[in-house]
Formats: structure tokens, C-alpha cells, sequence
């Protein structure tokens, strides 16, 4: 797998700093387990690595993580978490719900362009993971709500909706990320969304081709290696 993208990996290196003894020994393990994915891919990743990636006994390592599996639900739900806060930010200052809506679908399609390879393991992550999916549920539920408010949006049931929004997000990420995707398949599936939240075609096609905002990191630096522990 490559690295996470520059930008993504600025925002998470963010993420994953301060707090106290425990949360700062977590953010470690986590970077490591991106470095040691980034090279070895996850099949080939062994908690051993990660923890000589991350200068720490492997006892240590399963201290905090008692299985590869949770090591690795909790780095999608940082990384997932991650993202979504960076793209929240990048249109605080949009008040329309469906241009919010639609900012939000393209981002998340647009990364499994920049990023197929950690596009489908979150993906497949959240897809066994019913807790890392919540959390980023939040966010386009929000701008549902927005939208219905702002009389944009007409939805006889919101868990219908929402299944529609995160339905066509999903399986266009995975699209693109498998590289079977036509071009502008972000604008495509961000209007298709609009549409089936009541929105008529024409106006669905031009708010889900507005600029996108751009999204701020605190540095635009990648996830810098971890030197590995001498045996």
C-alpha cells in the first residue's frame, strides 16, 4: 500500500499528538501501524513489525491492542474521523445543505482516487465495524437535517435517506478506488444523492458541480517514517 496522502497524513499526524502517557503510547502504535501497512500491506502487516516500528516491546503493543483487528479498527476510525473533520471544516462557512451534502459525497469519492489502496480498507473496515461507520454518520446526518430544514430536501424517512446517502457514497468510492469509475463520477453521484433527496435534476447538476472549497491541514507534511527499534 502507499502512504496515506500528504495532506491526509498531515491531518492525522494532528490527530495523533498530545494527551497523557496511554493516549500518547496509542498515537505511536497508530503511527507505526500506517507506516508498517504503507510497506507491508495489511495482510502482510504482523503486530511484531508494529511494534518495532513503533520502538515498543510487543507486550506493550498488546497492552493497549489485544488483537490485529482492533489495532486496526481503531487506525480506520482515526483516519475515517480524521477526514471527516478536515472536510467539515473545509465548508464550515457554506450554510446551504445541499451544497454541504454534495461537498461532503465528492470529497469522500475524491480519496479513493488520490488513495484507493486505504480507500477500500476503510471501507471494508467500517463495513464489519458498526462503530466506525457511526461515527461518520454524524456528519451527513447534520446536513440532511440542514436541508430538510431549509425546505431543500424532502424525505418521508430519514434512516431511507440516510441509507441512500451512504449507499451511493460507499459504493462510489469503491468504484473509483477499483478504478471502474467514468470521469466526474464525484459530481454524478453527489447529484444522483440530491435527486433522491427530493431535489429536481437541474438544480441537483449544478450545485453538485460548484467549486469544491479547499481543505486546510495544520502542515502539509506526510506521515513521516518511524525508525524501527534496534533488536
Amino acid at each position: 500500500m502507499p502512504p496515506l496522502p500528504p495532506a491526509l497524513g498531515a491531518a492525522f499526524l494532528h490527530a495523533t499528538s498530545g494527551g497523557g502517557k496511554s493516549e500518547r503510547t496509542q498515537s505511536q502504535l497508530l503511527r507505526a501501524a500506517v507506516q508498517v501497512i504503507s510497506e507491508r500491506g495489511l495482510q502482510g502487516a504482523t503486530m511484531q513489525q508494529v511494534a518495532q516500528a513503533a520502538g515498543v516491546t510487543t507486550a506493550t503493543l498488546y497492552n493497549h491492542f489485544s488483537t490485529k483487528e482492533a489495532l486496526v479498527q481503531r487506525l480506520a476510525a482515526t483516519l475515517a474521523d480524521t477526514l471527516c473533520r478536515a472536510i467539515n471544516d473545509s465548508y464550515a462557512q457554506v450554510t446551504d445543505g445541499a451544497e454541504r451534502m454534495a461537498i461532503g459525497q465528492r470529497r469522500y469519492v475524491r480519496l479513493a482516487a488520490e488513495s484507493p489502496a486505504w480507500t477500500l480498507l476503510l471501507l471494508d473496515v467500517m463495513a464489519a465495524s458498526p462503530e466506525v461507520a457511526a461515527g461518520i454518520t454524524q456528519y451527513p446526518l447534520a446536513d440532511l437535517r440542514l436541508g430538510v430544514r431549509q425546505k431543500k430536501f424532502r424525505v418521508p424517512s430519514e434512516p431511507a435517506a440516510m441509507d441512500a446517502i451512504q449507499g451511493i457514497c460507499a459504493q462510489a468510492m469503491r468504484r473509483v478506488a477499483l478504478g471502474s469509475a467514468p470521469a466526474k463520477h464525484d459530481q454524478a453521484c453527489a447529484a444522483l444523492v440530491l435527486r433522491a433527496l427530493g431535489m429536481d435534476a437541474g438544480e441537483a447538476a449544478e450545485v453538485a458541480a460548484r467549486p469544491l472549497p479547499p481543505l486546510v491541514f495544520p502542515q502539509e507534511t506526510a506521515v513521516a517514517p518511524t525508525k524501527a527499534r534496534s533488536k
